[in-house]
């Protein structure tokens, strides 16, 4: 990580428990914002009809725009994940913190634009994320009470995102589907970056880097959604 002054970069692991439960209250605080500025920033491009026409554009293009899609959100959980880790000026992370929730909101509405309008299957949505909220619970309750560490699966959390990135362009090159199979290693993917940042905030981030672990958070949170949201999508 980028926090190089020592004067500043000492991990909330290290510090009082006021500081500690302060710095995590925080943390969710700014995930449930980040999420809330999301959820505004869809309204507005579905009452704008800015959803419409980036639904029209992605399903007149077939399998290989919505490969491109995929595509797209597997970069820009790159990049949250990147600026989460590097970013040390926290008027900088908030910044990132809504201008990833602005780039999530364009990249899902086509997907809930098809969703909402065309499959008119509002209620999956609702069911996607009930089942992404009890996830979320379920994974940062283990990453908070295990005393294991957890710093074996980055390694394979980057392999993974790797391996998918390759797979999203070989589909759009080659024009086959990735299906449920595909999902549902996604979702064990977003799953363990959940598990691995949720422990990372406490051991890695100093008490003042809340808003830079928000956005990690964010990003694993989105792509748990997507692909559980993507999984009951097929199959109804």
């Amino acid at each position: 990580m980028a926090f190089t002054d020592q004067s500043i970069s000492t991990p909330v692991l290290y510090a009082d428990e006021a500081t500690r439960s302060t710095f995590l209250v925080k943390v969710y605080q700014h995930l449930a914002l980040a999420i809330v500025a999301f959820i505004g920033m869809e309204a507005a491009l579905f009452a704008t009809g800015l959803a419409k026409l980036l639904g029209d554009f992605v399903f007149s293009g077939g399998s290989f725009r919505w490969l491109m899609i995929m595509g797209g959100f597997m970069l820009v959980s790159s990049m949250a994940s990147r600026s989460a880790h590097s970013l040390n000026k926290p008027a900088v992370q908030y910044g990132a913190l809504f201008a990833m929730a602005a780039a999530y909101a364009f990249i899902f509405a086509p997907f809930l634009y098809y969703v909402f309008i065309i499959r008119e299957s509002a209620t999956t949505v609702w069911s996607a994320a009930i089942i992404t909220v009890a996830g979320f619970a379920a994974l940062t309750a283990v990453a908070m009470t295990t005393k294991k560490d957890l710093s074996f699966m980055r390694p394979m959390i980057m392999w993974g995102s790797i391996v998918a990135i390759g797979l999203i362009v070989a589909g759009a090159i080659f024009g086959f589907e990735l299906g449920a199979i595909f999902s549902v290693a996604m979702i064990a993917l977003s799953g363990a970056s959940i598990l691995y940042q949720t422990q990372q905030i406490v051991r890695k981030y100093p008490a003042w880097a809340y808003v830079g672990a928000a956005v990690g958070l964010f990003s694993s949170v989105m792509m748990m959604f997507w692909y559980v949201l993507r999984l009951l999508m097929s199959r109804d």
